[in-house]
């Protein structure tokens, strides 16, 4: 019994993690600032109704962000 109840739990765990995780989504933008390329992340979280955390940001004369959208 308790074998079965514990496969339950981890098999819930598993399901929300993987809901959770099929949303995360990566988007990228170029800006000549750093404060533009993160509006402009921002805006395409806000159209989506996500949160955004950037992963990365490269300046060799223009912004290129990527970031990761998750609700």
């Amino acid at each position: 019994m308790k074998t079965i109840k514990a496969m339950s739990i981890a098999a819930v765990a598993a399901l929300s993690l993987m809901s959770a995780a099929s949303f995360a989504q990566s988007v990228t933008a170029t800006s000549m600032t750093l404060d533009g390329a993160e509006a402009k992340i921002a805006a395409q979280a806000k159209q989506q109704g996500a949160q955004y955390k950037i992963t990365e940001a490269n300046t060799n004369n223009i912004v290129h962000m990527t970031a990761e959208l998750y609700k």
